[in-house]
């Protein structure tokens, strides 16, 4: 299958650099270019992509609130936060408005291959850099002095198991790397993830991460 990818940014050359990037690779088709978050948001409602690499930084709406459009309004959509800014409060932001991966601009064009694909296949991605460096500091200092959170109760229904393989996810780790810290088979880790977001209610690992972190399990 291939997977439809729309650019959101507003620098043309960076763009431009990305499309010949994606070009290349099998099974991805860049369907459009936005240069703005309004621009972002209209094209995911006229073309559908499957993917939208997204800046955050942009005129008019930042691609913060774009994504939060992109998701309230139910396209299809998943949301790839595709940044430089690895130092500053865009991936709470991100990953609050509903992105399911969150990436680098410094990453691989191989990496960033990998990443559109995940997404594609239902999955999420975070650069395991951004989780460990930043996720918790912010999500840390937005949930002190609270006692109990929506996410907590959330939280309260995992079994002892799923909540050290949930902990591991929100620090980053692939289903290989937690299965190979646990000592048990990756189908089994995949099995485990499956029930934790059913029971947390997460869209995926990237909603997991918010939950975690809300909840207090970190």
């Amino acid at each position: 299958m291939t997977v439809r990818v729309l650019l959101a940014d507003d620098d043309a050359l960076l763009r431009a650099g990305v499309a010949v990037v994606l070009g290349t690779a099998e099974g991805i088709e860049v369907v459009g270019e936005a240069a703005d978050g309004l621009q972002a948001v209209a094209l995911c409602r006229s073309l559908g992509p499957d993917v939208v690499v997204m800046d955050v930084r942009m005129p008019g709406i930042d691609g913060i609130e774009a994504t939060r459009r992109i998701v309230a309004a139910g396209f299809p959509t998943r949301v790839l936060v595709l940044t430089t800014f690895h130092h500053d409060e865009y991936v709470w932001g991100a990953l609050q408005a509903g992105a399911s991966g969150f990436l680098l601009k410094r990453a691989s064009p191989e990496r960033l291959i990998d990443a559109i694909h995940t997404l594609a296949s239902g999955d999420a991605l975070i650069d395991p850099a951004v989780t460990r460096e930043l996720v918790g500091q912010f999500v840390t200092r937005s949930s002190a002095g609270r006692t109990e959170s929506p996410e907590s109760r959330r939280l309260a229904q995992l079994t002892g198991r799923e909540r050290e393989v949930l902990k591991l996810v929100a620090e980053g780790y692939s289903n290989a790397e937690i299965a190979d810290l646990l000592t048990i088979a990756e189908s089994t880790i995949k099995t485990h993830v499956k029930r934790i977001l059913a029971k947390i209610d997460a869209r995926d690992r990237a909603q997991a991460v918010v939950v975690a972190y809300r909840g207090g399990l970190m």
